[in-house]
């Protein structure tokens, strides 16, 4: 069974419109799920948490797309 790795992040955003992150000192990692149903699980958690703050978001990041492991290297792999 192929693994399909989900990271679960968030944080303050500069601008609600936007994805850049205010502080990336202060970016939250909720977690690594082996699955999107659980990634979608602990995403809406931390949504609904913070729903009053218009610059607070999270996101959901399919760590295995990053990796293709057919390919002598992968994207990830070929920085700089």
């Amino acid at each position: 069974m192929t693994q399909r790795l989900h990271l679960v992040f968030g944080g303050e955003l500069t601008n609600p419109d936007k994805t850049e992150f205010k502080d990336l000192n202060n970016v939250h990692i909720v977690g690594l799920y082996p699955d999107y149903a659980s990634a979608y699980l602990a995403w809406k958690a931390e949504a609904q948490r913070t729903v009053d703050d218009a610059h607070m978001r999270y996101f959901i990041s399919h760590l295995h797309r990053m990796l293709d492991e057919k390919s002598e290297t992968s994207p990830t792999q070929e920085i700089g």
